[in-house]
């Protein structure tokens, strides 16, 4: 049995489904970052943007919903690969950073609504410790276990609902609004993860004592 299952793992894909839809996600995200500076620069210039940004919005939605497909089909497939777990986060904090810094207040003053400062230095500097963290626990003791918490899936949902509204130009109070939802949510998952790391050092350095 072991052998057959040797044989089918060396004739699968090197590249699979999901990873190739991974991939074109990745690819989406200076597509949708283009549209937005023109976008931006119509407003600058007192012309009118709206396509651009009904393109940005399409694209962000189309680029959002394929995070799920792709997922899907790894997981219905069974080809959860080593290089699909390595592109997929950086697909989605790619989008996510892409918009944030993009839509952020300093930006342009005449694009409205837009989110605050304080809301991005929140969102980037969570995920900052994240990555920083988990490159910590990795070299201490070359195992990294990030469990995802339902808080934390629920940010990034309320963050990708907040681009889509921000992008349907709903109102700036709406957006805060939605916007504080989502910071809690996201601060809450960050003390989670941080609790999660020190946890993991703990153990990995009591770990290394018995042994």
């Amino acid at each position: 049995m072991k052998e057959n299952s040797d044989s089918a793992n060396t004739h699968a894909p090197p590249i699979t489904m999901a990873t190739k839809i991974t991939i074109l996600r990745i690819l989406g995200i200076p597509v949708f970052v283009l549209l937005l500076i023109y976008y931006k620069g119509a407003i600058a210039a007192g012309l009118p943007g709206d396509a651009y940004r009904i393109a940005a919005l399409a694209t962000f939605i189309i680029i959002a919903a394929t995070d799920a497909l792709d997922g899907y089909l790894a997981r219905s497939r069974n080809e959860i690969t080593r290089l699909g777990t390595i592109l997929d986060p950086i697909a989605d904090k790619g989008l996510m950073l892409a918009s944030l810094i993009t839509l952020t207040r300093p930006s342009l003053t005449a694009l409205t609504p837009q989110f605050p400062v304080w809301f991005t230095l929140l969102a980037i500097s969570r995920d900052t410790i994240l990555i920083l963290g988990s490159f910590l626990i990795n070299a201490l003791h070359a195992h990294v276990e990030i469990k995802p918490r339902p808080i934390g899936k629920g940010s990034t949902v309320l963050l990708m609902l907040s681009i889509i509204m921000l992008l349907s130009k709903c109102q700036q109070k709406t957006l805060n609004i939605l916007l504080f939802v989502t910071a809690t949510c996201i601060f809450v998952s960050g003390i989670q993860y941080l609790i999660d790391g020190i946890r993991q050092l703990e153990n990995g350095h009591a770990n290394k004592k018995e042994s």
